[in-house]
């Protein structure tokens, strides 16, 4: 059996980072043969087995044929006799085409490891523009790479280009753009992935709700940014330097998306943005099928972040609900440090104002933690009925936080 090592494994390994799982192409076997061998099948459109010891990744070597729109129209011709060099053609871009023997030897027929030398994203071939899940896939690697001083070709994003002009990123299904954008969250730059589909003429055609925010004034003295759309990817890189977790970037990057539907008449004020970005965050997450982690945390913060921001200057019995929205008083349901990550990345997600502290979130949970210490035997266990009880511990805790706030400095 002639194997080798393929795509990211080969380029992280050359580029000394931590290699995360491994990939292997089979040269000159057929389903048939694999099965023999012990690998169980896992792919549906692709043949791809399963190790039988190591569990790893073999997919017999293939050349793909483009039959209709969109990622899925293609045939797959996975015969004994596709070389190698053909195999990797058929790759992404010449970083990911790239294969390592057994023995240590390097195969690299499209200039793979020249690129990564240069720090270059640049496509393999014309048949790139096949498959339009490229196009968020060279989004997700600038994200992870642009620390690195990495670049897209330029005859690679006049490809994009073209792609979008010719309607491919139109085809592109909920799932696979949601599992691109949680890659991409998860990566040290998530700003670039969105940064890159506006670049390429993208970002309207696949994320229509953060593409309305670019062009959007605010008010300089709060947000010498001014530009909403540059706002909400400085507070998505803030999020992802405070957080390694996908669902509070995801809330961070969302937060204002209300901000997008303010008339023109309006700006740069954003009356009541907090309540008219629900809709817009319900109409996203209902398109992507976004998990409903995900879209708790983010209404929670689209709805209260400007509470959060303003919380000195809050009534105990708005600060009261606007914990109680959050959980704070049930500790294992409770959003509030999530929610309080992603309002520090809003507030520090300005121009000069990313390492201004944010009293805010100490002033909450020390809030937060009065509320919850306030002792309700009295009121379960006395004579109150149904929403009774409710009001009765509602205006105890509002007291017990009344009385934190009383003892704290502002600001």
């Amino acid at each position: 059996m002639e194997i080798y090592l393929v795509g990211g494994a080969v380029r992280d390994g050359l580029l000394k980072l931590p290699v995360e799982e491994r990939d292997w192409v089979v040269i000159g076997e057929t389903n048939e043969s694999m099965l023999r061998q012990g690998f169980r099948p896992v792919g549906k459109d692709f043949p791809v087995f399963l190790h039988p010891d190591s569990h790893e990744e073999y997919a017999l070597a293939r050349t793909e044929r483009k039959t209709a729109r969109g990622y899925r129209g293609f045939a797959v011709d996975a015969a004994p006799d596709v070389t190698l060099e053909q195999d990797l053609l058929r790759r992404d871009l010449t970083i990911n085409a790239m294969a390592m023997s057994a023995e240590g030897r390097l195969v690299d027929p499209y200039g793979g490891r020249a690129d990564l030398e240069k720090r270059i994203l640049r496509h393999v071939s014309p048949a790139f523009a096949e498959d339009p899940v490229r196009i968020l896939r060279i989004a997700r690697f600038a994200a992870r790479y642009q620390r690195l001083g990495f670049t897209i070709a330029p005859e690679t994003l006049a490809l994009m280009r073209q792609m979008v002009a010719a309607g491919e990123a139109d085809f592109l299904v909920p799932e696979r753009v949601w599992a691109e954008l949680v890659k991409a969250l998860k990566e040290p730059r998530p700003a670039a992935f969105f940064e890159t589909l506006r670049d390429c003429d993208a970002l309207a055609a696949v994320f229509p709700e953060i593409d309305h925010l670019f062009g959007v004034p605010q008010p300089e003295k709060h947000h010498p940014e001014i530009d909403t759309g540059v706002h909400t990817l400085l507070c998505l890189n803030q999020a992802a330097h405070l957080s390694n977790n996908p669902i509070v970037r995801f809330a961070a990057l969302t937060h204002d998306l209300g901000k997008g539907v303010t008339p023109k008449e309006n700006w740069p004020h954003h009356y009541d943005h907090e309540h008219k970005g629900l809709a817009v965050l319900e109409t996203l997450c209902e398109r992507l099928r976004v998990p409903n982690a995900y879209k708790a945390l983010a209404m929670q913060v689209a709805r209260f972040h400007t509470h959060c921001h303003k919380v000195f200057d809050l009534r105990p019995g708005t600060l009261t609900d606007t914990l109680a929205a959050l959980g704070a008083f049930k500790p294992r349901h409770s959003l509030l440090e999530d929610f309080l990550l992603a309002c520090e990345a809003d507030a520090r997600g300005r121009t000069g104002f990313e390492e201004r502290p944010y009293p805010q979130a100490d002033f909450l949970r020390g809030a937060a933690r009065a509320g919850a210490a306030a002792d309700t035997a009295p009121i379960l266990n006395g004579g109150l009925k149904g929403a009774e009880i409710g009001e009765a511990i509602r205006r105890l805790r509002i007291a017990a936080i009344n009385d934190f706030s009383k003892q704290q400095p502002k600001g």
